[in-house]
């Protein structure tokens, strides 16, 4: 279900109208297309009254159930449901029992498609990020675990339609110059082809992309 704040009006915040989330045409392809010209893009989170922007400097791709490392591979369930809905839409879960990471559905309903956001570079707002996550440094979001916590995303965005300026929304941005790309992380009981697939990508020489091992 997707989730609306009470408390958040954006429409009414006059600098938003600068920052119009993507449509929901830009989720409904590819899903490596879309890893890819997300870099650049800026996460957008209004919370309490506060306006964060965060640069999208690396991202993965998981593709449904030609994918096994997608947790929906193989069925839908109550955990991936959001991932067989609308393109657009966030799926967010937990791992390690700590850490909730932020996903976007792609591609058209039904086929279990989504992009995990792994890294994001502040832009505005970054007082109000370190006030929510108190760390120094790069690592506030060189992460996907870190930047859910610096901008207060969690289970009560599950399924929430990003293509609206409600709450979190993607904006358009500037491309990186160059892009890089590798195996995704933690992904071990994934077959050998899927783990060694090049679905990592990420703003090649940004010094906020994640430490990945």
């Amino acid at each position: 279900m997707a989730h609306t704040d009470p408390l958040i009006d954006v429409n009414r915040l006059a600098n938003t109208a600068a920052l119009p989330p993507l449509p929901r045409d830009f989720y409904h392809r590819d899903t490596l297309a879309v890893a890819r010209d997300l870099l650049g893009c800026r996460l957008i989170r209004y919370y309490e009254g506060e306006l964060m922007i965060a640069k999208i400097v690396e991202t993965e791709a998981y593709r449904g159930s030609e994918d096994s490392a997608c947790h929906a591979h193989r069925r839908k369930t109550p955990r991936t449901e959001a991932m067989f809905g609308p393109p657009g839409h966030a799926y967010v879960y937990l791992v390690y029992g700590m850490h909730w990471l932020l996903n976007v559905v792609t591609q058209p309903e039904g086929n279990p498609c989504a992009v995990l956001i792994r890294a994001v570079e502040p832009v505005s707002g970054e007082a109000a990020m370190r006030a929510l996550r108190d760390v120094k440094g790069r690592n506030l979001t060189n992460g996907p675990g870190k930047l859910t916590r610096a901008l207060r995303i969690d289970k009560t965005l599950y399924g929430h339609d990003m293509t609206q300026p409600n709450a979190l929304w993607i904006t358009a941005g500037t491309p990186p110059d160059a892009v890089a790309s590798g195996p995704r992380v933690g992904i071990d009981y994934a077959q050998p082809a899927d783990r060694d697939a090049p679905w990592r990508l990420w703003s090649d020489g940004n010094p906020w992309v994640s430490k990945a091992r």
